[in-house]
C-alpha cells in the first residue's frame, strides 16, 4: 500500500469512495455534482487542506480529507479530519489504520496542533477505532447551520 496526496485525476475514485461514506451517516446523502466541485477546491488548494490517499495496485482503496484552520484557544493551526473511509472490501485490513496515522503525521509537519472530527453518533464502531487511535470525546457540543446559495 502507497500513500500520497490526491491529484485531480483521482475526483472521480473519492467520489465513489465518498458514496461509501454517505451510505452510512444518516446526515449527508451523497451529491456528486457537489462532491465534485469540493474535493477539486481542496486538492486545488492545499492551504485549505489536503487528502491523502492509500493505493493498493493502483486503486485508491481509502483517504482522509484534512481541512486547516486556526485555533485561538491553542495559538496556531488546527484541522478537522473531515472524511475518512476504507472501501468496503478492504476495511478490517490494517489499512485504515495505517492510513490515519499517515494523516495524523502529515498535519504534524503542517504544524497542527489539534485534530478534530466527527462521527454519527449510532457508528460506534468507528468511534471505537478512533478511541483506540488516541482520539477522546470532547465536552463541546456541535451545532450547524446551512446557509443557502446566493443564487
Amino acid at each position: 500500500m502507497t500513500i500520497t496526496l490526491a491529484i485531480e485525476k483521482d475526483i472521480p475514485e473519492l467520489c465513489q469512495l465518498l458514496g461509501y461514506l454517505f451510505d452510512q451517516e444518516a446526515e449527508f446523502k451523497q451529491d456528486v455534482e457537489a462532491q465534485l466541485r469540493g474535493l477539486k477546491i481542496i486538492i486545488v488548494t492545499p492551504e485549505i487542506g489536503n487528502i491523502l490517499v492509500a493505493r493498493k495496485e493502483g486503486k485508491i482503496i481509502a483517504m482522509i480529507s484534512l481541512l486547516y484552520s486556526v485555533s485561538t484557544a491553542l495559538g496556531g493551526r488546527v484541522c478537522m479530519l473531515e472524511d475518512m473511509v476504507v472501501a468496503p472490501e478492504f476495511r478490517g485490513s490494517n489499512s485504515g489504520t495505517e492510513l490515519l496515522e499517515y494523516a495524523i503525521e502529515h498535519a504534524r509537519k503542517q504544524g497542527v496542533l489539534r485534530i478534530t472530527l466527527l462521527t454519527d453518533q449510532a457508528n460506534e464502531a468507528a468511534q471505537r477505532f478512533y478511541h483506540r487511535q488516541g482520539f477522546s470525546l470532547s465536552s463541546m457540543v456541535p451545532m450547524r447551520r446551512l446557509i443557502p446559495e446566493v443564487s
